[in-house]
């Protein structure tokens, strides 16, 4: 199971990281602001190919020496997943490497053309976007966070069923391998930190809503057409995830509350391996159906205007700091979903805040 697991994950993680430039949006090449007349040019789409095939043959090179490694040296499989994690951090590693590496490459080609100095900048504002949201409302999340309260008021009830020692990590065959001591906290120690997750991701649901909609001058109805399919399908995804989250951990705890009642073996490793592949699967529909939502070609093309270049704003491609911009998530430049606005103390409150609550819990009491 171990290494099914892995050597799905390196697979995955592969595909993912190969195909990453042609997910995010048609206007940004390595996060580098181009204009739409430009994206077909030889050089651009050369920078990308040769991109996915360095990334493809490392990838394939790094997943060969793991099954020829776990052929030869048949590892535990603590040690398996160990070396496997190792892996993915070399591929995402070799990857960030080849996006700094074009995005070099593409600043000094953009430079040497001078797209600025040929093209007029122009920003456009769409007032009627807003009123084709198809955002969920937060108050779905109520229903997990109910649920996850409501077993925090059983796990009281039943504390003199709870073992003496508290399970707080599970291994890929869906059996217990780290314990703690039973006290009051340890018992849902585990709730407390999916509540704070709950918590976390209402907080960054609400903060996709208030955040701006950001349309390109050249394309417009493309990009008007990403930025609600982003914004509607990350938002869903999301409480997609808090679900699976939310199954699995109440599916840990009334198994240890009720041991007798989840005997089944079978049950024991079905369910964390559905939840498994769930959250794959949900990921690639999201990756997939985002990053195809502005491939359409514009209607009509004018040749003498480009969207504002704010590439000013993203330090090292990857980080937003823009202090006038009151949008606390923006649309990432490298991958599929949402970055922080750094420049916004609202998105930290959102995103960090949680975290150390989470970390701080489970140093504290680990």
């Amino acid at each position: 199971m171990a290494l099914f697991i892995s050597l799905v994950i390196l697979c995955f993680l592969a595909i993912v990281q190969t195909f990453v430039p042609y997910f995010v949006k048609r206007t940004v090449v390595f996060g580098v602001s181009i204009p739409e007349q430009m994206i077909q040019d030889a050089r651009v789409r050369s920078y990308k190919k040769q991109y996915l095939l360095i990334t493809v043959m490392v990838s394939l090179f790094m997943i060969l020496f793991f099954c020829i490694w776990v052929a030869t040296k048949k590892p535990s499989d603590d040690l398996l997943i160990l070396i496997s994690t190792v892996i993915e951090f070399v591929i995402i590693f070799i990857s960030l490497a080849l996006f700094y590496y074009f995005r070099e490459k593409m600043k000094q080609y953009k430079k040497e053309m001078q797209w600025e100095g040929e093209l007029k900048q122009v920003a456009v504002v769409d007032l009627s976007a807003r009123s084709e949201e198809q955002l969920p409302p937060w108050a779905i999340y109520l229903f997990p966070i109910i649920v996850t309260m409501g077993l925090i008021g059983y796990t009281f009830y039943q504390y003199d069923l709870l073992p003496n020692e508290i399970p707080i990590h599970w291994g890929p065959s869906g059996e217990p391998d780290a314990f703690t001591k039973k006290t009051p906290f340890s018992a849902i120690q585990m709730l407390v930190l999916l509540l704070l997750l709950q918590l976390m991701f209402l907080g960054i649901q609400l903060g996709i809503k208030v955040s701006g909609i950001k349309l390109s001058a050249t394309n417009l109805s493309a990009s008007k057409n990403r930025q609600l399919t982003l914004r509607k399908s990350s938002s869903w995804f999301s409480y997609y995830t808090v679900l699976l989250i939310t199954m699995l951990i109440v599916y840990f705890q009334l198994a240890t509350i009720h041991p007798e009642r989840f005997q089944d073996l079978q049950l024991k490793i079905l369910i964390p391996l559905g939840f498994f592949i769930l959250i794959l699967a949900g990921t690639v529909v999201f990756m997939v159906k985002v990053g195809r939502s502005d491939k359409r070609e514009p209607d009509s093309l004018y040749s003498s205007i480009m969207d504002i270049n704010d590439d000013r704003y993203w330090k090292a491609g990857l980080f937003y700091f823009n202090k006038n911009d009151p949008s606390i998530f923006v649309e990432k430049r490298f991958g599929v979903g949402w970055t922080l606005n750094l420049a916004n103390p609202i998105g930290y409150i959102i995103i960090f805040l949680p975290l150390f609550f989470i970390l701080l819990i489970t140093f504290l009491f680990n």
